[in-house]
């Protein structure tokens, strides 16, 4: 992820990249590309080849996203996820003109990697579940209960709202130039490693979604591969909107704490984290 802005600093443009605009919207779809075809095609071997348990899915998902921004964060900030730059925007680290062409970006490459998961995984999803329903729906979006406990739409739309309020308060921390962040190139490691965590202490009520791109598309992909259900949840009801409403929304929330709990207070780039204690002060030889 890019370094969050100083406060009287001018938001960072994605022009500021070494391939420019086109660079950065080609790397964000790179990157979620890449994060969707390891975390779903993980969910598709758990779920419908019954190999491995959710810990794989948990320690997939964060790898992916590791990889996903060694891809791509030179080029484009590795946002991979469209609450990630909509917060940015709304908190002025990122330009609006950009918010667009990223989502589009990321989500076209989520619904990409979910297509080729889809195709590989064709004969073992039809000998799971020959009619392509809710059964395996999972595998490419998420359900509220994770289609089998009793959460209802407005309790994943809780759900999504925290968790990814979480996702962007802890990212904002490691990134922050003003903040002890990780060292060298390993800020991609610790963000992987916050998904992981999440995933194990926030997967139960909705399946910890928290990015628009990563449940629209594949969504979308499994709806034009034979999935009519994709839309509506195991209860029947539309579904869709809450991991794209819950993560912007919660984003916006985490970033929001972020900065007026620790970012405020945070000093600029260089400065020592204690203040010097003044020296003390000489008593002139003739007044002694």
């Amino acid at each position: 992820m890019s370094k969050t802005a100083e406060p009287a600093a001018p938001p960072p443009d994605a022009g500021a990249f070494p391939g420019g605009t086109l660079g950065a919207v080609a790397a964000e779809f790179a990157g979620t590309m890449i994060l969707i075809l390891i975390g779903v095609g993980v969910v598709a071997q758990v779920a419908a080849a019954e190999i491995g348990e959710y810990d794989a899915i948990a320690w997939a998902w964060g790898l992916g996203v590791t990889l996903a921004i060694y891809v791509s964060a030179r080029l484009s900030g590795a946002h991979l996820n469209p609450a990630v730059t909509f917060a940015l925007a709304v908190f002025k680290d990122f330009p609006w003109r950009k918010v667009a062409p990223y989502a589009l970006a990321q989500t076209l490459g989520a619904f990409v990697a979910a297509l080729i998961v889809r195709w590989n995984y064709s004969e073992v999803l039809a000998a799971a579940d020959p009619g392509h329903t809710i059964k395996t729906q999972g595998v490419f979006s998420t359900l509220p209960g994770n289609g089998t406990l009793p959460i209802d739409t407005w309790g994943a739309l809780r759900d999504q709202i925290i968790g990814t309020a979480i996702l962007l308060f802890l990212v904002l921390a490691i990134t922050d130039a003003r903040n002890d962040g990780p060292a060298a190139n390993l800020a991609p490691v610790v963000i992987g490693l916050i998904v992981v965590a999440i995933g194990f202490a926030w997967g139960t009520d909705a399946g910890y979604a928290i990015n628009p791109a990563r449940d629209f598309g594949p969504r979308l992909a499994s709806f034009l591969t034979g999935y009519e259900g994709a839309w509506r949840d195991q209860h029947g009801e539309l579904y869709f909107w809450v991991p794209i409403i819950g993560p912007l929304v919660g984003g916006v929330l985490g970033a929001g704490l972020y900065k007026g709990l620790v970012g405020r207070f945070l000093p600029a780039p260089g400065t020592p984290a204690v203040e010097p204690e003044p020296a003390p002060t000489r008593v002139p030889a003739e007044a002694a």
